[in-house]
């Protein structure tokens, strides 16, 4: 008998027959994409202290063209090495949070289920505040902030994996639970730790834990742009049996489904896109549950147009909240998890409320 995840799920048809398809979802990702260059427009140009859109573009064009000498010193530095780095990395966390959120959505066969399921952030966590807390050691100095929380969280996941098999069978219910247990484990381990740092290190981990991409540099774009490129193509490629594995393992199996292998490529692409991103940002939660869960219900089930709907959803998404972040409170700057949690939690709340009525979306 397949095991089951234990998180309310509905599995009778939706009560929105006709999601959009076909040219619509054509229409829906080109505004998507118009949406994101606005926002990277906005997102570059306003910030701390306004800068005049003509002069922000001007060093963009001359860095594009190979003439980033000649633009104004102090505005390059601004636009092109502090904003322009930092409005990317904001649309590839929330790009790759929203894949994961699809692909481990997916692994469980349940939309209620997001990247941190797994306590792979918690592990990162831990891993980030090792990092001060063993001060100039060789393992310090080896790995970083971000390498050490990437190495934890795809130990984490590992773990996770290893733990929730049975008889060679990866097990829905175990793996969440399993998942949860070892959450908690390094979420205290974490507490622990903090409270072995002297203050100013406590304040600066303290705004890296709730989430940020304040210090972005181009430097940390490429990892985080090559597995989202590497995680995105392979699912684009499984869409039709990420389709059938939500229907059942059963009915996965009876249309020559692979449905061992895929479990664990999911497992790896929802992990490694989700260790990838909190290494480099930090925790920013429910990015991975609300978006595909959006996504569904705007275009249906279908992953041929789930998983690029939820990329382009995801990078505007993080992208304005970021930008709230920074003129929320000027000249201050506000850790993006915070307001990620404050649309998550209600919306979490809201779609627990909407599926108990019946009403939710069948994923």
């Amino acid at each position: 008998m397949t095991d089951t995840l234990t998180l309310p799920r509905r599995t009778e048809p939706s009560r929105r027959p006709h999601p959009i398809s076909g040219p619509a979802t054509g229409l829906l990702l080109a505004a998507l994409v118009a949406g994101l260059m606005a926002a990277l427009v906005v997102g570059i140009s306003i910030g701390s202290v306004n800068l005049p859109l003509g002069q922000v573009w001007g060093v963009v064009g001359a860095h594009l063209t190979g003439r980033g000498g000649q633009a104004d010193p102090l505005f390059s530095q601004v636009v092109w090495e502090i904003r322009t780095p930092r409005a990317l990395l904001a649309a590839l966390a929330g790009a790759g949070l929203s894949v994961a959120g699809v692909a481990l959505q997916a692994l469980v066969r349940n939309p209620l289920a997001d990247p941190y399921v797994l306590g792979v952030s918690s592990a990162a966590s831990l891993g980030a505040v090792l990092v001060p807390a063993l001060g100039s050691t060789a393992l310090a100095g080896a790995f970083g902030v971000t390498g050490a929380a990437f190495a934890a969280a795809i130990l984490s996941a590992l773990l996770v994996y290893l733990l929730s098999q049975r008889s060679g069978r990866l097990l829905d219910s175990w793996l969440v639970l399993t998942g949860v247990a070892v959450g908690y484990l390094c979420a205290a381990a974490t507490t622990f730790v903090q409270l072995q740092l002297n203050p100013t290190e406590l304040q600066g981990m303290m705004f890296w834990l709730m989430g940020s991409v304040a210090g972005a540099s181009w430097s940390d774009l490429g990892v985080p742009a090559l597995l989202i490129v590497s995680c995105m193509a392979w699912l684009a490629l499984q869409a039709r049996a990420l389709n059938a594995l939500m229907a059942g393992e059963e009915a996965a199996i009876a249309i020559g489904v692979p449905v061992a292998a895929l479990r664990i490529g999911l497992l790896v692409a929802g992990s490694l896109l989700t260790a990838t991103v909190v290494s480099v940002v930090g925790g920013i939660g429910f990015i991975g549950l609300m978006i595909p869960h959006m996504v569904r219900f705007v275009v249906g089930a279908d992953h041929r147009r789930v998983l690029p709907v939820s990329l382009l959803a995801g990078a505007l998404f993080l992208v304005l909240v970021d930008l709230a972040a920074r003129v929320a409170d000027r000249p201050n700057e506000l850790p993006v998890g915070i307001f990620t949690t404050g649309l998550g939690v209600p919306f979490f709340l809201w779609l627990l409320r909407r599926r108990a009525k019946g009403g939710g979306h069948a994923a």
